[in-house]
Parts: structure tokens; C-alpha cells; sequence
């Protein structure tokens, strides 16, 4: 356990681009691609699993909020949208969040990249964040 406080609580209302009354989406810090987003509970709680059924039931609304919110600003050719869960997995904020990240086609092609989940953050980069 850690002393330091949760970044993802108590969210600063300027970084705050949209939100319902369970969750609030913010830009990724390090992102992936242009308009990386993060949707955050305002409830602390560890991982997607660990969410409570309003949460979860209000989630898949906020998902398309974030959708509606992404294609007017930046009109991408498709998304991935993730969530790791526990460090195994690449969780390197304790504090259940997921990823909708805008893609392009022909993104990651300088690298040999198709695209898809798995080629969403190149192995090990996550960690540099940390």
C-alpha cells in the first residue's frame, strides 16, 4: 500500500472534459494516439471488476458520450477501447479507469504495427510512466 494520494480521486474540475454523475473523462497524460481519453469513476475503487452495478449499468452510456465527444473534435477511423486490470495486466494507476483511444488507419505502420488491442502501447513503455 502507498501513502501517496489517488490521482484519479478528487479530479481537478480543469481537467475534467465531460462527465455524468458516476463518472468523468479526462485526457490520458501519456497517450497513445491524438485524444487518448480516460473514463473514471469518482468512486475509488481498484479495478473494472470491483465497480457497482450502477456504475457498471451508466458505463456503457459514457463509453457513447465519449464516442459523440471524440468524433466532433477529431473524426478518427476507428477506437480501441481497454481496461487493464491489476498489474499483470499493465494497471499502473490503482484506481479503475479505461481507455478509448481514437485511431487512424496506417497508425503504428512506421513501427509494423496492424492496429488491435494488442498493439495499442508497445511492451514496456507503460512502466516509464509509472
Amino acid at each position: 500500500m502507498t501513502d501517496e494520494p489517488c490521482i484519479f480521486c478528487n479530479p481537478d474540475p480543469g481537467d475534467v472534459l465531460f462527465e455524468n454523475d458516476l463518472w468523468y473523462a479526462r485526457a490520458d497524460k501519456y497517450p497513445v494516439a491524438e485524444g487518448h481519453l480516460l473514463l473514471i469513476p469518482f468512486r475509488h475503487v481498484p479495478t473494472f471488476f470491483d465497480l457497482s452495478d450502477d456504475e457498471k449499468a451508466s458505463f456503457f452510456g459514457f463509453v457513447d458520450q465519449a464516442q459523440t465527444w471524440l468524433e466532433a473534435r477529431y473524426a478518427p477511423d476507428g477506437y480501441n477501447i481497454g481496461v487493464n486490470v491489476g498489474e499483470a495486466a499493465g494497471q499502473a494507476v490503482m484506481h479503475c479507469h479505461v481507455h478509448v483511444i481514437p485511431r487512424r488507419l496506417g497508425d503504428g505502420d512506421e513501427d509494423g504495427w496492424r492496429g488491435g488491442m494488442r498493439r495499442t502501447i508497445p511492451l514496456g513503455d507503460y512502466r516509464d510512466h509509472m
